[in-house]
């Protein structure tokens, strides 16, 4: 097994509401890349690695940034002998890739051809997360077809679904559809989908047949890569595995309410997501 961490992105409203912020108390956070802010006692990119070491599921851990932050990440790894860099080579938001064409870039680059975990560079879980459970779970779906996605799940509110990819499952957890932020009176449904995906190796070259199918679509249609889980739910059996929430940090507020969380409540932080 493998782990990409899509690190890529440029932070924009983050560093723009650290910019705006009048008390200084964040100045500290300025240029720095979302991963590697501090959550806690640790960069929010090294709760990932300390978990998928210690759960000792992949042997080796792939991260995909761009030209602008590749430096502070090749300097952050030096630590973590598993740890691979690789850069997208944009150097500014209007140039990025997008998270799916990310994904292929560090397939092909690595040339992977084991099973993968793909996860949010920017996005942590709750205390209920394990490793362990994922992995049971894949080993699960994957005896019932070699080729099964493993996705995961939570409940998020009626007034969330407009943020959010939302998954609709049959009885036994395989997924129909994902509505990409539909309104609440579009689907019943409130099982939003981070970014956290296992997509086994047979899965791997639909990644081209994606962009290829999307070469022509404007960015944004490349860029969330809940466009690739929608993309392969009718092509590939989805299953989920449910877990009770998130940390997605996307601006100040929902930094500062992660880093709070980490340093205040967090039970254990050494078996965290283990």
């Amino acid at each position: 097994m493998k782990a990409v961490i899509l690190a890529a992105g440029y932070g924009t409203r983050l560093q723009r509401d650290v910019e705006s912020d009048s008390s200084g108390r964040f100045s500290s956070l300025a240029g720095t890349a979302k991963p590697l802010l501090p959550v806690g006692r640790r960069a929010l990119i090294s709760h990932w690695v300390h978990a998928l070491r210690a759960s000792a599921w992949v042997d080796c851990i792939y991260v995909v940034t761009n030209a602008l932050y590749h430096t502070a990440f090749e300097e952050w790894a030096a630590e973590f002998p598993n740890v691979k860099i690789l850069s997208d080579q944009t150097r500014s938001n209007d140039e990025r890739l997008g998270a799916v064409a990310c994904l292929q870039l560090a397939v092909k680059h690595f040339n992977i051809k084991d099973h993968v975990i793909v996860i949010g560079g920017d996005t942590l879980f709750r205390e209920d997360f394990s490793l362990r459970k994922v992995k049971e779970r894949f080993s699960e779906v994957q005896a019932k077809f070699e080729d099964s996605c493993l996705v995961l799940s939570y409940q998020c509110k009626d007034d969330e679904t407009t943020k959010y990819g939302i998954l609709e499952v049959d009885e036994d957890l395989r997924v129909l559809c994902m509505k990409e932020k539909p309104l609440p009176s579009d689907t019943k449904s409130r099982s939003a989908c981070p970014c956290f995906y296992l997509f086994p190796k047979k899965s791997l070259p639909l990644l081209d047949v994606f962009l290829e199918d999307k070469k022509e679509a404007p960015i944004e249609e490349k860029d969330a890569p809940g466009n690739f889980v929608s993309w392969l739910i009718p092509r590939k059996p989805v299953y989920i595995h449910q877990i009770s929430g998130r940390f997605d940090v996307g601006n100040l507020a929902s930094y500062i309410e992660c880093d709070l969380y980490f340093k205040e409540k967090l039970q254990d932080a050494e078996s965290y997501m283990v």
